[in-house]
């Protein structure tokens, strides 16, 4: 019989924001990936949810956030203020791998944040803070450059993909790199634009992300709870 998967809808507290998830936890899961989505996006994000569905296949729990409420949502279709509001995002990254390392049935996973456009920001930021939680951070067609000073703060070795004609970005996630002291590749797709939506882009970079996570999402549980200080996990339910 083939291992069950938990299929769920969370809802996260950050701050006065109630936030909406879906998590999906294979019966044995490796590891846990956290998804921050990009400018004007969301949990339903195909192509985000495309690359968790490959992860699932791999073994992995995925935790997909809306990191907007749908009020500030509606206010960002029009205005644009929260989607590059990356302390914002980041904090609510932190506050969903917070919740998750509450939970009995995650809280021994080790954790990877994957980002796409923004959210690649949002993710290294929440690294930067939770570094003994962070073993693996995933950003495709991100701006990494947007996390500005937590750069040097990450500790979890880091995988930027970026599209082979997204020359812009190339050029901002290489200068990102250069600010960077975790290990950190790049991994550029050929002919791929900033969403991956040629033939095979996002299989490609599902390829990648898998590969990345089974490298550095080994079972670390105690190692990691030995050295976590007093306050960075939550212990309420």
């Amino acid at each position: 019989m083939a291992p069950q998967t938990l299929h769920d809808g969370v809802l996260i507290t950050s701050g006065s924001a109630l936030l909406e998830g879906d998590l999906h936890l294979p019966e044995r899961a490796t590891g846990l990936v956290i998804f921050a989505h990009g400018s004007g996006s969301s949990r339903f994000s195909r192509r985000n949810r495309q690359v968790a569905a490959a992860l699932e296949s791999a073994g992995f729990g995925t935790l997909l956030m809306d990191l907007l409420t749908p009020e500030e949502e509606q206010v960002d279709n029009v205005t644009r203020e929260h989607r590059f509001d990356i302390e914002l995002l980041g904090r609510r990254v932190v506050d969903t791998a917070d919740w998750a390392r509450a939970q009995p049935a995650m809280r021994a996973l080790p954790v990877a944040f994957f980002g796409a456009s923004t959210g690649a920001a949002a993710a290294l930021m929440a690294a930067a803070e939770r570094p003994l939680v962070a073993r693996a951070v995933i950003s495709r067609g991100g701006r990494p450059d947007l996390a500005g000073s937590a750069l040097p703060k990450v500790k979890a070795p880091t995988l930027l993909i970026v599209g082979g004609d997204d020359e812009p970005v190339i050029g901002m996630n290489r200068d990102a790199m250069r600010q960077m002291r975790a290990p950190v590749e790049l991994e550029i797709v050929p002919g791929a634009t900033h969403l991956f939506e040629e033939p095979g882009a996002l299989e490609q970079v599902s390829a990648l992300a898998v590969a990345w996570c089974r490298r550095h999402l080994r079972d670390t549980s105690d190692e990691m709870l030995d050295g976590i200080a007093p306050g960075e996990i939550p212990t309420g339910p």
